[in-house]
């Protein structure tokens, strides 16, 4: 006689069937299964020790910089002076301060290139560059910097480098720069300091374009309502 399966029945033993094709497979490729999650687990271990390791880095890079900027803030003080420093560093003149501060930015610019304490140095070094008369000098470190991926030193290069471009009448370019540093602010450089700067650089030239851009600052609060009037005091035709 035969033997009546119910619906029931057929559905509870085709689970049976498929949880035993589940282990029969694991038990096939068990040995790739272990490998895979092995190479998961690997891959998750590297990617924390990478993530420490740059946070380390990163912890060193800013170190050496604030180091860099201890020199380059350190005051000078003569020999034989009875004044006291006020830091743990000085230097008894300024080439000799200058020829520290370019030495340490030089080295962090180079060891530690495409950072951002990186770009950073090469800012100091085109500064230390147009304190010394040496606008050429000056002008490759902040175009450098102005091409770094990181917007809010490439702003500050920008900033630095227009007022290189108008000093040596090279007024488009100045223009051009800060133009865009107006419509596209950053953090370390602002709309107010962009529009500012690029009415002082077309003043000359462009007089009555200075006193549209300055105008609407004149009724701010505080410092920069003082900045706009200063500013347009000193407009051609006043």
């Amino acid at each position: 006689m035969a033997t009546r399966i119910t619906r029931k029945q057929l559905k509870t033993d085709k689970f049976a069937v498929e949880v035993e094709h589940t282990v029969d497979y694991f038990a096939e490729h068990q040995k790739d299964i272990l490998r895979y999650t092995a190479i998961a687990a690997v891959v998750v271990v590297i990617a924390v020790a990478f993530y420490f390791y740059r946070k380390h880095e990163h912890s060193i890079r800013e170190q050496a910089l604030a180091e860099a900027i201890q020199v380059q803030e350190a005051p000078v003080v003569q020999p034989n002076s009875a004044t006291q420093p006020p830091g743990p560093i000085s230097f008894a003149s300024d080439d000799a301060k200058r020829k520290e501060a370019t030495k340490v930015f030089t080295n962090i610019a180079t060891k530690y290139s495409g950072s951002p304490e990186g770009l950073i140095a090469k800012y100091y070094l085109g500064a230390i560059a147009a304190d010394s008369g040496k606008t050429a000098e000056a002008e490759k470190f902040f175009k450098e910097a102005a091409d770094g991926s990181n917007k809010n030193y490439a702003s500050l290069a920008k900033l630095s480098l227009a007022q290189i471009y108008f000093a040596d009448g090279r007024q488009a370019q100045g223009e051009n720069l800060l133009r865009g540093l107006v419509d596209h602010p950053t953090d370390l450089v602002t709309k107010e300091q962009a529009t500012f700067a690029l009415a002082r650089g077309i003043a000359p030239t462009k007089p009555a374009e200075a006193r549209k851009m300055l105008e609407p600052f004149r009724t701010d609060a505080g410092a920069v309502s003082q900045l706009a009037i200063s500013a347009l005091s000193e407009l051609p035709g006043q």
